[in-house]
């Protein structure tokens, strides 16, 4: 660290499978950072969500010692509502960040890909999610809570729908499919009937379907037509939420970035990416692709240098450190 009693900016991101910190002095020098586990509070409910980014923020204040705050600024997968964000700053209160600047990942990941003040950003990781601002203020949000909100996509809904045919085409229901043979092996188990069976008695945790992605995309890369169909579904999905979101923000005809990010897109398939792309020209033609290769992290700490007033060469110093953190790619 450069001054001892210099002030510190924090940053945290937190997605469906790990949450970064990081500690940044004001001229975007980063003195301390720290992993965990998810903090969503969809996973692993709000105490554990706010108590699991305190420990973090703990571990980085213990690395640059004590020092003035001048900003704090967190970013959670499963902050969907105003009343989730709500429940977690009272949960926070009485730390000495409990005025941060608290929303939903979407933010950081959107800051990573533009500074551009209308521009939308999908989220395709553990889950899926999207976000569109505009420069008068305007702002586009989703629940994000799934099937109940109308979500499909993600590394979750991936696996979920594999097995689904996986089994159907064991018993005769459903067409043959590689997926009846790779998705036990995914699980290094004997058979789909296996998986079934220990996903029913909690040997698998419902969670771990995301584990299949890598297998859906493998199938498909190798000529499975039910893989392939299911990775075109999840491009439509991506593009469907980026173009609806420019539609309700009245942005279909200007060149606005449309940021992509998340372990499922980080995987850069060919077939997954194209189709997005052909169906953003087609649909959206004035938008164009922003890939987020890096982690998140690198958003949630251009907006604690911003929020700070940090400058340019502050930002710049930051997101060239923080851009060698490589996102997490599910698939």
């Amino acid at each position: 660290m450069s001054d001892d009693g210099a002030p510190l900016v924090i940053a945290v991101d937190g997605g469906g499978s790990k949450t970064d910190a990081v500690a940044l002095e004001l001229d975007g020098t980063v003195v301390a950072e720290a992993r965990g586990t998810t903090s969503s509070p969809h996973v692993i409910g709000m105490r554990a969500s706010a108590d699991l980014v305190s420990a973090l923020i703990a571990r980085l204040l213990e690395q640059t010692g004590p020092r003035p705050i001048a900003a704090t600024n967190l970013y959670l997968s499963g902050l969907d509502l105003p009343s989730e964000i709500a429940e977690f700053r009272a949960r926070i209160a009485g730390t000495a960040w409990a005025a941060a600047s608290v929303d939903n990942d979407l933010f950081a990941l959107l800051r990573a890909g533009t500074d551009e003040t209308d521009a939308v950003a999908v989220v395709c990781g553990t889950g899926i999610n999207c976000v569109g601002v505009r420069s008068d203020g305007r702002t586009i949000r989703y629940p994000s809570l799934g099937t109940i909100s109308g979500d499909w996509g993600g590394g979750w809904h991936l696996g979920e729908r594999a097995l689904w045919y996986a089994a159907r085409a064991v018993d005769g229901r459903g067409a043959e499919t590689m997926l009846a043979r790779a998705v036990p092996a995914a699980f290094e188990l004997g058979s789909v009937q296996d998986v079934i069976e220990a996903l029913h008695f909690g040997r698998i945790p419902n969670s771990d379907l995301a584990r299949l992605s890598p297998t859906v995309f493998a199938c498909a890369r190798e000529g499975d037509p039910i893989a392939a169909s299911l990775i075109d579904e999840q491009a439509e999905e991506i593009a469907t939420l980026a173009v609806t979101t420019l539609r309700r923000l009245e942005l279909l005809d200007r060149p606005v970035p449309v940021v992509l990010g998340g372990g499922v897109i980080g995987g850069r398939d060919e077939r997954l990416l194209g189709t997005i792309g052909r169906l953003l020209a087609e649909q959206a033609p004035a938008a164009r692709m922003e890939l987020v290769t890096a982690a998140p992290i690198l958003g949630a700490a251009l907006l604690a240098l911003e929020s700070a007033g940090a400058g340019a060469a502050s930002l710049e110093a930051a997101r060239r450190t923080l851009e060698e953190r490589p996102a997490a790619v599910v698939q």
